[in-house]
């Protein structure tokens, strides 16, 4: 390579905008924060809890291993810690 070293900025475009191609908005994912990084979805607890059932040796220890977890509430009616 030679000349300045610079390297051109690309900017990430998906092939239907390269090519001209209208993209819905709806088409295009939001930008994601730092507090999503965290955010837990209900799938990802019930196959949590599901894991733990399978793996545990009794009903009293999935119930500790599910509540250190944070995968079971205090109350039926309230999140679970992990949802929060």
């Amino acid at each position: 390579m030679s000349g300045s070293g610079s390297v051109p900025a690309q900017t990430a475009k998906s092939a239907d905008q390269r090519f001209g191609r209208d993209v819905p908005a709806a088409a295009i994912p939001t930008q994601r924060n730092a507090a999503d990084a965290y955010r837990v979805t209900e799938d990802q607890v019930h196959r949590a809890r599901i894991v733990v059932a399978r793996n545990a040796e009794d009903s009293e220890d999935c119930r500790r291993l599910l509540d250190m977890l944070g995968l079971i509430a205090s109350s039926p009616d309230q999140l679970p810690p992990v949802r929060r």
